[in-house]
């Protein structure tokens, strides 16, 4: 069991190669009781929260219409979007159950939708990344893409994106439990 505490949070000043540096309202961590003694092993901070996907909803009747649909073709939700957006972070916005296991690095298949095809047309060529993800992408079909590497345009207006019946996710699908 570590012996450090978590000391409240304190005003210091410090000085590190001959300058004197200001250390305002750190939480800071200590083996001794004697903070004078700039015995200190870390300071921790904390940063703003970062959110992948940023998706701000636009105001109702202005946005670019999206159609989810689930594995049957059965109508889950029609949602909004601003230009630019991409699918997986609007799904993850409207609690849509698209998985993104790897939160849009193009590293697994698991945003994998299948497009209408008028509207897979206007979409620029999947890179060399997409397809090969694609290529493990569960149910594949011909107008297949990821969900993060697609952006919403004005023409893609009234666009259908269709969820596959279930999903391939390497890590935990072909994960071999270990004990600790």
């Amino acid at each position: 069991m570590s012996s450090f505490r978590i000391l409240r949070s304190v005003r210091m000043s410090a000085v590190v190669r001959d300058r004197p540096v200001h250390l305002l309202d750190h939480w800071t961590r200590s083996n001794s009781q004697n903070l004078g003694s700039l015995s200190l092993r870390r300071w921790l901070h904390g940063s703003q929260i970062q959110r992948h996907g940023n998706v701000t909803r636009p105001d109702p009747g202005t946005g670019i219409k999206l159609h989810f649909k689930d594995s049957k073709g059965k109508l889950l939700k029609t949602i909004e979007a601003n230009e630019g957006d991409d699918i997986l972070s609007l799904a993850h916005e409207h609690d849509i159950d698209l998985e993104g296991a790897c939160e849009g690095s193009v590293a697994c298949s698991t945003c994998h939708v299948v497009l209408s095809p008028e509207h897979y047309d206007l979409l620029p060529e999947p890179s060399d990344d997409e397809n090969d993800m694609l290529d493990m992408a569960f149910g594949l079909t011909d107008t297949s893409r990821l969900g993060c590497q697609v952006h919403v345009t004005r023409e893609m207006d009234e666009m259908t994106a269709t969820l596959p019946s279930a999903t391939r996710n390497m890590f935990v699908d072909g994960k071999k439990p270990t004990h600790h």
